[in-house]
């Protein structure tokens, strides 16, 4: 769709926006929610379908958005455990039908209002909108420090280039959303995939918004598991970097027996060295185990992809044309 055809597509509300919202525990403010984004919705366009994710709740949240289907234009569908919120994403993208996908969280900290500016500047010719934090201050300065160092880390070892603080608030064309259908991983990073696939692109900054109700379910060892996802699935800087450190330590070894070699050779000295054999062995034991366990990471998501399991398992879907 060229620039005058978006242009004139969301001038006559005539283009078809799907919105994907990923579901988790959000039983007692998910009404609001639909309510307020069904209004800013209605503002925008006459076509639109508001997709509901539910990634296996364990309070009452599906029953309840499956009994908001009647009262409101959602769409549902219920996942038959909690997979995550990266699947979550991708079932709802691959039920998607609109010209356009918006993914927003259900917690209202992402904020409806700014839709009309993502399509604007769909409108203007990019094919992927992506919301920028403004400030990271509300998180914990670990949190905070963590984040940097993970990017950072994310720039230096792969080839894509992925947005600081940018998460899934986002607008996509239909064509990327096409794009990440292809996509087959079972493991995956979305922001990584976002950044993958290339496309024209542009941040708009937002603030965050305070959550309405609960806590975010995203603590440190959840975040920890994510970023090692992202790490793995699109670089293998961390395989490549053992075989450096064993020639290295190799070299070290080899000038280390020349030298005592050569002592030995020329002064007659029995080097007392067990402190140094002890430390050498536990200091290459801890190398070697380490270097196994970045190893056993790969190998763990190879074993996960050749199983070819479905990404994901559905127990219910409300609203859809068959």
């Amino acid at each position: 769709m060229s620039v005058n055809q978006r242009s004139s597509t969301l001038k006559s509300r005539e283009i078809f926006i799907s919105c994907i919202v990923p579901v988790y525990n959000e039983e007692t403010i998910i009404e609001a929610f639909i309510k307020h984004l069904q209004q800013v919705l209605i503002s925008l366009s006459e076509r639109f379908e508001i997709i509901l994710v539910d990634d296996g709740s364990r309070d009452q949240s599906l029953e309840k958005i499956c009994q908001l289907s009647e009262k409101y234009p959602v769409k549902v569908l219920g996942l038959s455990r909690n997979f995550g919120k990266e699947v979550a994403l991708t079932a709802g993208l691959e039920h998607a039908k609109g010209d356009v996908a918006i993914l927003l969280d259900a917690d209202f900290q992402h904020p409806i209002d700014i839709l009309p500016t993502f399509l604007q500047h769909w409108a203007e010719g990019y094919d992927m909108v992506y919301g920028i934090r403004k400030s990271r201050e509300s998180e914990s300065w670990f949190k905070r420090h963590l984040a940097q160092l993970f990017y950072w880390t994310m720039q230096k070892i792969t080839h894509i280039d992925i947005p600081k603080n940018a998460g899934d608030f986002r607008l996509m064309d239909a064509k990327i959303i096409a794009a990440l259908r292809e996509f087959p991983e079972r493991t995956r990073f979305m922001k990584g995939l976002y950044a993958w696939v290339g496309f024209k692109t542009i941040g708009v900054p937002f603030e965050v918004q305070e959550r309405a109700a609960g806590k975010s379910s995203w603590g440190l060892s959840r975040l920890t598991e994510l970023a090692i996802t992202g790490i793995t699935s699109f670089s293998d800087v961390p395989l490549r970097v053992w075989g450096l450190i064993g020639f290295v330590i190799s070299l070290i070894s080899l000038i280390y027996a020349i030298y005592i070699v050569t002592v030995t050779l020329i002064f007659g000295a029995d080097l007392p060295g067990f402190p140094t054999l002890v430390v050498a062995i536990m200091f290459l034991g801890g190398i070697q185990l380490l270097s196994i366990g970045i190893l056993g990471e790969y190998i763990a998501r190879i074993f996960t992809e050749v199983k070819q399991r479905p990404k994901y398992l559905l127990q219910c879907k409300v609203g859809f044309d068959e």
